[in-house]
């Protein structure tokens, strides 16, 4: 069961919070290579996982597929997150799925709703992507992650899809991710950051810039 505490960061250069992370007291230090994250999301016809989130639903949860690379039309190693929050602690289940074209998103869509597990149908609804970098505690209780050039794109022309992207190249979101048995050391890594913890959801920010 993980906790994450968010922070979506405007109007501060990427430099000044790398920098922060790097001075942290507890030692932050990268424990993995910089990549790009790249994701699909699926919802019902009618946005259900995104009015569910809006009006803040205590229990919900989130479909997507998931792959890393630079370039986002190269699809390796796709992965269904099948992403579970109760209150305020969350669980991820993954599956394999095979690997995809954008030109037809069919077959992929059958095997999402298959291990879904949920009788409502589910579609593709948004395509994102950003870059990630990672850091850690030399303890391995906490991770930090910060997320920066977001783009989003509506797939309900999946076609053309990548014509209308919507970016927010200002933004930064910056997260603090651990196991519910940490929660009560979490402040002091969290105290350290000058940044206000929000709220934050990519798939709301995403569907609301791009529907």
């Amino acid at each position: 069961m993980r906790y994450e505490r968010k922070y979506r960061i405007e109007g501060v250069h990427l430099n000044v919070i790398l920098q922060t992370i790097r001075m942290h007291p507890a030692g932050l230090f990268k424990i993995y290579p910089d990549r790009q994250i790249n994701n699909i999301y699926f919802d019902t016809p009618n946005l259900t996982t995104y009015k569910e989130n809006v009006m803040g639903i205590a229990n919900r949860d989130k479909y997507r597929v998931r792959w890393y690379g630079w370039n986002p039309l190269l699809i390796e190693s796709p992965k269904l997150e099948l992403k579970h929050r109760r209150n305020n602690v969350g669980t991820k289940t993954i599956y394999e799925v095979a690997t995809f074209s954008f030109d037809n998103l069919k077959p992929l869509s059958e095997e999402v709703n298959r291990l879904s597990g949920t009788y409502a149908l589910l579609q593709p609804t948004l395509q994102n992507s950003y870059k990630r970098a990672y850091f850690g505690t030399r303890d391995q209780k906490f991770r930090v992650t910060i997320d920066w050039e977001l783009s989003y794109a509506s797939m309900r022309t999946t076609n053309q899809f990548r014509k209308h992207q919507q970016y927010e190249p200002n933004v930064y979101i910056l997260e603090v991710k651990y196991e519910q048995e940490f929660e009560s050391e979490a402040d002091r890594i969290s105290q350290f950051f000058p940044f206000r913890s929000t709220k934050n959801s990519k798939y709301v920010t995403g569907i609301e810039l791009c529907w």
